[in-house]
């Protein structure tokens, strides 16, 4: 279905965040609460993941005025994995648009797992949204490039510029997912087998791959989520990375599809656009406000840090960031209530 309303100005509510010292204060609450927390696994199925320490656990908030508020293992760097989907796609829409990036990618969620082979032929080779595997090599593919190796300058220095740093790749684990990616690369080939990618898929593969080895940390995180909270525009560097309205369809797509199958789940108890990564890192934006980064490598069966999700819903609800959240208005309805028995 085309829904043609992008002439139609778009309009923003927003509202700060408290003051800084009670965002501290929530902010410790918040991981001392999930930090009780020790269900889940840490992720084996990339050998090199399986060496982290499960007990590794750092929580930051950077608000869209630039202020860093953070607690715990907030430096470890680790690999940013499938979190880098959601940067890259906003990248590409940047350079090529929403409606070339949707008519190829899509936005709808699977409702399999994020690496499903399945979906892919459900759905007449359609990859169905960014943020699954097959959506994100596709996207991927779609990055402008002569080569891929341009591809990848691109990926990577698009990624720091979100960041607000240079991000380096992590060799031990781009060898050690290299060795072991044979469903992308089954992934990539279907996807060319169906005219999704244009490009040589043990390519496309290979930088996709170095984009999910990227190194960063949560405050890393924290800074790429307020950058999306901020319109585009990163906090720290004051670089407009991407536009408003690019930010608008990454987060409209995190929203929804952000958490693999469990992303209605995430929605409905935490509200706000976020995204996981198999090596415990997790974002989440409020629009307008803040970006949230965490850390801590045990996941659910999802693949979804479990102490990550269990404090982002805390302070969701602690800092008011929830975005279907609201109260009555009870003074309007009580002057309204008022007119009505005086016959005016």
């Amino acid at each position: 279905m085309d829904i043609d309303v992008h002439d139609v100005e778009q309009r923003v509510g927003t509202g700060p965040l408290p003051p800084g010292t009670t965002v501290d204060e929530l902010l410790q609450l918040a991981y001392e609460h999930a930090g009780r927390h020790r269900e889940g696994a840490v992720a084996d199925y990339i050998p090199i993941l399986a060496a982290a320490d499960p007990e590794a656990f750092g929580l930051c908030v950077v608000d869209v005025d630039g202020v860093v508020h953070e607690h715990g293992d907030t430096r470890i760097r680790f690999s940013i994995q499938s979190i880098s989907k959601a940067f890259v796609y906003a990248l590409v829409v940047e350079q090529l648009g929403h409606q070339r990036v949707l008519d190829v990618v899509g936005v709808n969620n699977t409702g399999l797992a994020f690496n499903s082979v399945v979906a892919i032929e459900l759905n007449d080779g359609h990859p169905m949204n960014p943020m699954v595997n097959a959506g994100a090599i596709a996207t991927t593919a779609l990055m402008p490039g002569r080569s891929s190796a341009d591809q990848w300058s691109a990926v990577r220095n698009g990624l720091s510029r979100f960041a607000g740093r240079d991000l380096e790749i992590d060799d031990e684990v781009y060898r050690s997912e290299s060795g072991t990616n044979h469903r992308n690369r089954a992934i990539a080939q279907l996807l060319e087998s169906y005219g999704r990618i244009e490009r040589d898929p043990a390519d496309v593969v290979d930088v996709y791959t170095r984009q999910c080895a990227l190194a960063v940390d949560a405050r890393d995180l924290a800074v790429m989520g307020a950058t999306l909270a901020d319109g585009g525009v990163n906090p720290i560097t004051g670089d407009q990375v991407v536009s408003a309205e690019t930010c608008r369809d990454t987060l409209a797509v995190l929203a929804s599809n952000g958490l693999y199958e469990s992303s209605g789940e995430w929605l409905f108890e935490i509200g706000l656009p976020g995204k996981s990564g198999v090596a415990g890192g997790l974002v989440t934006v409020a629009p307008g406000k803040a970006g949230v980064g965490a850390y801590a490598p045990r996941l659910d069966a999802a693949g979804n840090s479990v102490r990550g999700q269990i404090a982002t819903a805390y302070l969701s609800r602690a800092l008011g960031l929830n975005i279907f959240a609201s109260a009555a208005r009870q003074s309007t309805r009580i002057s309204a209530t008022t007119a009505e028995r005086s016959g005016s």
